[in-house]
């Protein structure tokens, strides 16, 4: 599948045609009502975000995004806050109108995105070769708003917080049980690039540390200093969905493509399995993430 130029660019005035905007105001004012109600728990608790993380297992950014609607809500989140903070399952009670939230709310994702999407959700392994941005499932809300703030032609800002808010709901697999097995080998610049500002780099270095100290995620850096570089033809990305054959993803100026014909695959497969023996291993690539937080 290739998406024609422009395919993905939404139309009318709020960014989206007709179509993929039924039901997402409601959804949007069902995912502000439950952060405002974890955020006045929070606070009765005398808790601050980062306490409420911590105590829960999330970061600081997640508690944060979905107190300000910037991120879904999701039910294990909800059980969990309900329990710890004592709502008498207020918030426990509204984790299946979520999931039907959730279901809505995937239709606004451009349509030539959503075959990938649909796949994504299947899949068991993802791998990821990047060196124009940071794979949008390791995006913290301020580094996706940020790439999505810089597209030209411009996003209206309807329009781009409704992207930063579905990738952020794409990001629920990582969490989900079983795992998708991940690795991303990502190119140096990227990280010591500021984009969006020195914070949100700060943010988005500290994201992939915990992304990375995960047991089914393995990232790599490909660093500049490398004399071997297999990956010069640009980014892709290679998904195994269950029980199906694995596709690669391309995708470069708004111009996509979902290749399935296996021997495209297989030479994509190949590329990767030399990327990443280019680049620094797991452990060296985390090392070097931390001395690039300290050098901040």
């Amino acid at each position: 599948m290739t998406a024609q130029p422009g395919a993905g660019i939404p139309t009318g005035p709020s960014g989206l045609t007709g179509s993929e905007t039924d039901g997402t105001d409601e959804v949007a004012d069902l995912f502000r009502a439950l952060g405002r109600q974890i955020k006045v728990a929070r606070e009765r608790a005398g808790l601050s975000q980062k306490e409420l993380g911590d105590r829960l297992g999330y970061g600081e950014e997640t508690i944060s995004s979905v107190e300000r609607a910037r991120r879904t809500p999701q039910p294990e989140l909800l059980v969990a806050v309900d329990a710890l903070l004592e709502c008498g399952g207020l918030l426990a009670s509204a984790a299946e109108d979520v999931e039907r939230a959730k279901t809505r709310r995937r239709v606004r994702h451009p349509e030539w995105f959503r075959d990938y999407a649909r796949l994504e959700t299947e899949a068991v392994e993802l791998r990821y070769f990047a060196n124009q941005a940071v794979p949008g499932l390791f995006q913290t809300s301020d580094y996706a708003r940020a790439v999505f703030a810089s597209r030209q032609p411009f996003f209206d800002e309807e329009t781009i917080e409704q992207r930063v808010a579905a990738r952020m709901d794409r990001q629920a697999l990582m969490t989900r049980w079983p795992p998708p097995t991940v690795s991303a080998t990502i190119q140096e610049s990227i990280l010591r690039q500021p984009f969006g500002g020195p914070e949100v780099q700060r943010g988005q270095l500290e994201q992939l540390l915990r992304a990375g100290r995960l047991r089914h995620v393995e990232i790599q850096v490909m660093p500049t200093t490398s004399e071997e570089h297999a990956g010069m033809g640009g980014p892709f990305t290679l998904l195994t969905p269950k029980g199906k054959p694995q596709v690669a993803y391309l995708e470069v100026q708004h111009i996509s493509r979902l290749i399935t014909d296996q021997e495209e695959v297989r030479v994509l497969a190949a590329k990767h399995g030399s990327i990443r023996g280019q680049a620094l291993t797991p452990r060296e690539s985390l090392r070097l993430i931390e001395k690039m937080l300290g050098d901040l």
